[in-house]
């Protein structure tokens, strides 16, 4: 998989996070994709607090234990959460914007990096994949890679808090049957491009999972996989740990 890290002018999330954390507002995060009509990401909802977060991740952020690793991090609301509660977490993210902004509200350990770069070898008891986690594994192909780069990540007794969603919702018909081609690549797999400002990011994929198929790949590749809770809109908290 990609260990790559973003640059400063191919950083339209970053900039947007910098922007609010440094005047108090931003302007339009615009979402693309050739899958759905244009949307935008309201940026103030990057800086929830615990109190204003959804009930997966105020679970996932409770069961949260020792040394824990926040992956993509974004705007830090949820280390910030956990540092306040005096655990000790570490921020990972390639966005080099998004990284200055978590350093400037605060956060003591904030890492600058890929979460596949091979120089980073730390291991940690949680690692905590939220807002979507799966979603940097990009093609369904790309989770057994994903899930064996969090192993070596873990400790023999360490867990992964995982979140998704299960898109297939968006194919139902009145009638409850689907519109999915199963012949086609797996529903869930979906591309992105962020533009913010005059900054327009690379497009990029994105996953979403759904739970049966996600233990399934767990279970194949040496991790037992939990269903911790569910949300109201076809999400899920999962919790993964070695078998």
């Amino acid at each position: 998989m990609d260990n790559s890290i973003l640059s400063k002018d191919k950083d339209p999330m970053g900039a947007a996070i910098l922007d609010y954390q440094t005047t108090g507002k931003s302007d339009t995060l615009r979402i693309l994709s050739s899958m759905f009509e244009e949307d935008e990401m309201p940026v103030s909802h990057l800086f929830r607090t615990l109190r204003d977060m959804p009930m997966l991740e105020r679970k996932a952020l409770e069961l949260s234990r020792g040394k824990i690793l926040d992956v993509g991090a974004g705007a830090g609301c949820h280390a910030l959460a956990l540092q306040k509660q005096n655990k000790d977490v570490t921020a990972i993210d390639i966005s080099p914007l998004s990284c200055e902004a978590m350093l400037k509200r605060g956060i003591n350990k904030v890492l600058y990096s890929n979460l596949f770069d091979c120089e980073f070898k730390e291991s940690f008891d949680t690692i905590l994949l939220l807002m979507n986690g799966t979603g940097i594994a990009g093609k369904i192909s790309n989770l057994p890679k994903l899930f064996k780069r969090l192993q070596e990540l873990i400790t023999t007794d360490g867990q992964i808090l995982i979140d998704s969603s299960d898109l297939k919702y968006i194919y139902e018909n009145e009638d409850g049957s689907f519109d999915i081609d199963l012949n086609g690549s797996y529903y869930g797999e979906v591309d992105y491009q962020m533009i913010y400002k005059n900054i327009e990011g690379e497009p990029f994929d994105w996953l979403y999972v759904d739970f049966p198929l996600l233990s399934t790949i767990a279970e194949s590749n040496g991790l037992h996989a939990e269903l911790i809770a569910e949300g109201e809109h076809y999400d899920y908290l999962a919790r993964l740990t070695n078998s």
